[in-house]
């Protein structure tokens, strides 16, 4: 990701963090499905954990969770959300990208990514990234969005206008079907595809994939 993703992610910190989700009950099967592939021994990472919302709940589930995001700001808050460090000892705050934490040679059970694949700059490098951190029969657990079908008016008019004047952040326009495949390609096996959402189909694919 570039300066300017990581200025704009530091700026919607702290307005990030005291949103409201806006569909609790859609991720609330998402945190649930995600828990059905993770064991208590395992090693997890999370990629753009934002200010750690899913981090506090699947932490206390897994031997050691490393929670990471781009942005200095959304983990310092992270950090105070957390407060007492005896809640989920083995959980870690770090500002990381999945590049980052490649070139450190550690190796994961399950890396999960939520509303993330859609933001990057390179989502197949990272998807390859995740690939390497992973060992054999790990799982890529994410939740993205596929802008690719949506109206053709918010991808090419609205975001880009919002874009030009700094309120919103870089947007792949993939569709599902693309990611899928690109996921496939990277050496997974999709073992789910689900969507979540309990307002209809918004566009955002639940998916897991086994590193072959």
């Amino acid at each position: 990701m570039s300066q300017g993703d990581k200025s704009f992610w530091d700026r919607s910190a702290t307005a990030y963090s005291q949103a409201k989700v806006s569909d609790e009950r859609g991720y609330q099967r998402t945190l649930a499905a995600s828990r059905s592939y993770l064991g208590p021994g395992d090693r997890v990472l999370e990629l753009g954990c934002g200010t750690g919302s899913a981090a506090f709940v699947l932490a206390p589930c897994v031997a050691s969770y490393l929670a990471t995001d781009l942005s200095s700001e959304m983990i310092r808050i992270a950090n105070e959300k957390r407060g007492n460090p005896d809640v989920a000892p083995g959980l870690e705050f770090r500002a990381a990208t999945a590049e980052d934490v490649a070139h450190s040679r550690a190796r994961f059970d399950a890396v999960l990514g939520y509303n993330y694949l859609h933001l990057v700059r390179d989502p197949w490098a990272t998807v390859a990234a995740i690939r390497d951190v992973l060992g054999d029969g790990g799982v890529f657990v994410s939740k993205t969005a596929c802008v690719g079908g949506a109206n053709p008016l918010l991808r090419w008019v609205v975001l880009p206008a919002m874009q030009a004047v700094g309120r919103a952040p870089h947007v792949n326009k993939f569709t599902g079907v693309e990611l899928k495949r690109r996921i496939r390609e990277a050496g997974f096996e999709i073992l789910a595809e689900e969507v979540h959402s309990s307002k209809g189909d918004d566009g955002r694919l639940f998916i897991v994939a086994k590193r072959k």
